[in-house]
């Protein structure tokens, strides 16, 4: 038998197995983390719109529902709800809505809107999670997003942690 000969489970082959799973178990706890972490949003730099002016936070907390007014009944359903935090209602359409008194109706450009999509992992609405200032114009995301069914899982909670 010749000196050298190597079996199928030699050490080499073995490290090699065992850094390769460490590697891919590595990787994938990276894109775990990366997609979960908490993202910032600077009111400064992202342009939003009411109905007639540039929207300018002023609450140090916000609910904000990422919706579509093409569903059936959105914005009413919206405007109603029972939620003691102010909630930023952000349009994917862009239809100029007139805010009410719990709640400001947003749109952007589209550069702003892709921005915003992108910043928070959004792929689906509609979707709701809280904004917490951190200071000054920056809100920092103070809750995991939240993919709803549809509006009425909303419509039937008293509280913002019902929901989320």
């Amino acid at each position: 038998m010749a000196r050298g000969a190597k079996g199928l489970f030699s050490i080499t082959t073995v490290f090699a197995s065992f850094f390769g799973a460490a590697l891919i178990a590595g990787a994938f706890a990276y894109f775990n983390y990366k997609f979960s972490e908490y993202k910032f949003i600077d009111f400064s730099k992202f342009v939003f719109y009411t109905s007639n002016d540039i929207f300018q936070p002023t609450n140090q907390k916000y609910i904000v529902v990422f919706f579509s007014s093409k569903e059936q009944d959105a914005k009413e359903k919206i405007a109603k709800l029972p939620f003691k935090t102010p909630i930023l209602a952000i349009d994917y359409y862009n239809q100029k809505i007139q805010s009410t008194k719990n709640v400001v109706f947003l749109r952007s450009g589209t550069n702003t809107a892709l921005k915003f999509i992108q910043r928070f992992n959004i792929y689906d609405e509609p979707v709701v999670f809280l904004l917490k200032q951190e200071r000054g114009k920056r809100y920092k995301q103070d809750s995991m997003i939240r993919k709803l069914d549809n509006l009425e899982q909303l419509s039937g909670c008293k509280t913002i942690k019902e929901v989320l």
